[in-house]
Parts: structure tokens; sequence; C-alpha cells
């Protein structure tokens, strides 16, 4: 399952994204929206899941959380 993650902070990288998401399983990918002129995070990004049990755990867990 490919989960939007909005509102993210400017600081946020993949890797500790990753970390995240993966304490509710498997992540198989983590990507950070970026802007093409400028490189800088567009703040927000796409987590992809294995499970899609996981991903609603994470979702459920993580909604309206702050994070960074």
């Amino acid at each position: 399952m490919n989960i939007y993650v909005g509102n993210l902070s400017f600081q946020a990288d993949e890797e500790s994204l990753y970390q995240l998401f993966a304490e509710y399983g498997e992540v198989k990918s983590c990507r950070i929206i970026t802007d093409r002129e400028t490189s800088r995070s567009k703040g927000f990004a796409f987590v992809e899941m294995t499970s899609d049990d996981d991903a609603r755990n994470a979702i459920s867990a993580l909604n309206g959380a702050d994070y960074m």
C-alpha cells in the first residue's frame, strides 16, 4: 500500500521517515518529493509498505501525530 505523508517538516529525511514507518512493518520504499530546481523538500512524501494491514496500522498510529 502506498501512503501519502503530508505536512512533513523540511528537516525530515528519507532515512528517518523510513525508520518511523518500519516500526509498524516492512517498508518497501520511502520517497520525499523535492522541487526540481532547488532540490528542497515540498513537504510531503510517499511511503510504500509491503503489507496493507501494516500500512493501516501505521496510518492509524501516525495520523495527526507530530514528527520533527
